[in-house]
């Protein structure tokens, strides 16, 4: 049995492979392994189970490796194979699509992701607004992940209109990044001070 897991949600992908493989099972890592480890690894036996439970992380990034997966379907061993990302325009893919089980785990979306820009959005114009916004969702938040995002629309902001107050807007935020990342004391209160400060620049 070969099964092929993929996604950004590593905890239920784990859980799934704890499901199926149990507790006891050899981990190799797919970038070490050599051409010529392949038989061994698919097709060749311990000396206290004749059934393997193996997982494999990161096989993909062994491109030649990767390459062989087809022939050994036949394994009989239990073996999962466990990615970030998937590749579904490739020839080893396509081959093995249909013959194996792929599956993916994605990590749920952000409810507030998109509520973030309307924030940044709300506070180019009404710092006050904005900080009202904030407090329904800051309980839910990262500071430092809510800067990065705002970081990123002050960039498309910049590409769009390269004025005086875009370029002010992003040397804040680069301030505030950096505050955020050296101290931990009341990380929210710098947030709201930009908020605050935005719309004045």
């Amino acid at each position: 049995m070969i099964k092929f897991f993929y996604g950004d949600d590593r905890v239920r992908a784990n859980q799934e492979i704890s499901n199926i493989l149990g507790t006891e099972y050899e981990i190799i890592e797919g970038a070490e392994v050599a051409l010529s480890d392949l038989p061994s690894i698919f097709l060749g036996n311990s000396l206290f189970v004749d059934k393997r439970k193996i997982l494999i992380r990161d096989l993909t990034e062994n491109k030649s490796v990767y390459e062989k997966l087809p022939e050994y379907l036949n394994t009989p061993h239990d073996i999962i194979i466990l990615e970030t990302k998937l590749d579904k325009r490739s020839a080893t893919y396509k081959t093995l699509n249909g013959k194996i089980e792929f599956k993916e785990f994605v990590l749920p979306k952000d409810p507030n992701f998109k509520l973030v820009f309307d924030i940044y959005r709300t506070a180019k114009k009404d710092g006050k607004k904005a900080i009202v916004m904030l407090e329904k969702i800051k309980n839910d938040e990262d500071p430092i992940m809510f800067c990065g995002l705002m970081i990123s629309q002050a960039i498309k902001d910049f590409s769009a209109k390269q004025g005086t107050k875009e370029k002010r807007a992003l040397r804040e935020l680069s301030k505030l990044d950096l505050d955020l990342k050296s101290t931990s004391f009341q990380p929210w209160l710098l947030v709201q001070s930009f908020l605050l400060r935005l719309s004045s620049l």
